[in-house]
């Protein structure tokens, strides 16, 4: 009888890097088949930096979704969002570089900079091929290999799950013979109240217009399971907050229509994302000019990850 050969456990971090708006946040939705990063179509959706999981028999990828490096920041916030790109260049085992057909580089960017300082292999992707024709798929791809040697290149569209599943074979050949760093059962390193304020951010981002999106930061202040007719209930409360006195009745909308909208698309959302039945109360309150409060930052996450 023949003896079975014993696949070595692998794990690592790859992390993700690129422009904003160019679809990373989905593509890591994509891998772990699970929503632990808000997608929009707005830039600048991601602001922290979040570890998403995918835990098999034989692997464990750590996933990094980082923000989009901003190469003139105009508020503290947007410097500490860097930060956290620029760590993804620090603890690497292999780096996704993620680009699209609508973006275009020169080779003088800081991200070929950082880049070009990196020991691991780097994976050139190109997103959403499904919005275009092949010349300009591979015209980016002529582009883009002129200015870096990239260990390997995938085209794909993460939105429709083309040639994604391919990746993941790659990612796992070259992921280092490791013990997992995570529980297996675990999705991520952020906890609950972290995907309920983002979650709630998403529908703001989703729902309002111009600069108050981006003027707006959302904390959970409760977030408790309790009973209601013998069955469980989150209770959840959440504050947001905007930078000017004249973006709180926007947020609010004419008799609370706007904010009644808001937790309604939030409250259904929370109940898919824990499966259970949620109470949400929101609440809005002012903070001027927060983006550039290094006390404010701290106090919403921004100084210490």
């Amino acid at each position: 009888m023949k003896k079975e050969i014993e696949v070595p456990y692998k794990a690592g971090f790859v992390n993700i890097v690129g422009k904003p708006n160019v679809g990373k946040s989905t593509l890591v939705n994509t891998f772990v088949k699970e929503k632990l990063s808000i997608v929009t179509s707005k830039p600048q959706t991601t602001r922290h930096r979040i570890h998403a999981l995918l835990s098999e028999d034989h692997f464990q990828i750590v996933f990094s979704d980082t923000p989009g490096i901003i190469n003139e920041p105009h508020y503290k916030m947007q410097s500490s969002m860097n930060k956290f790109a620029y760590s993804a260049f620090e603890d690497a085992d292999l780096i996704l570089f993620v680009t699209d057909i609508y973006e275009a580089y020169t080779g003088d960017e800081l991200v070929f900079q950082m880049l070009k300082t990196t020991e691991v292999p780097v994976i050139l992707i190109i997103n959403k091929i499904d919005l275009d024709q092949d010349e300009k798929v591979n015209e980016i791809e002529k582009n883009l290999t002129e200015i870096y040697s990239f260990s390997k290149i995938f085209k794909v569209s993460a939105k429709e799950k083309i040639n994604t599943d391919s990746i993941l074979d790659t990612i796992v050949d070259i992921l280092p013979v490791h013990p997992p760093y995570y529980p297996q059962d675990q999705l991520s390193d952020r906890p609950e109240r972290f995907f309920v304020s983002e979650i709630i951010r998403e529908k703001i981002l989703q729902m309002y217009r111009q600069e108050i999106p981006y003027s707006c930061e959302v904390v959970v202040h409760r977030f408790k399971e309790e009973e209601k007719h013998g069955k469980p209930l989150l209770m959840i409360y959440a504050d947001i907050y905007v930078e000017r006195k004249s973006q709180k009745p926007i947020i609010i909308g004419n008799k609370g229509e706007s904010i009644k909208k808001l937790g309604i698309a939030s409250r259904l959302d929370l109940e898919n994302f824990f499966e259970t039945h949620v109470f949400l109360d929101l609440n809005v309150k002012i903070k001027e000019n927060w983006r550039d409060d290094d006390k404010m930052l701290q106090h919403f996450g921004y100084e210490n990850n």
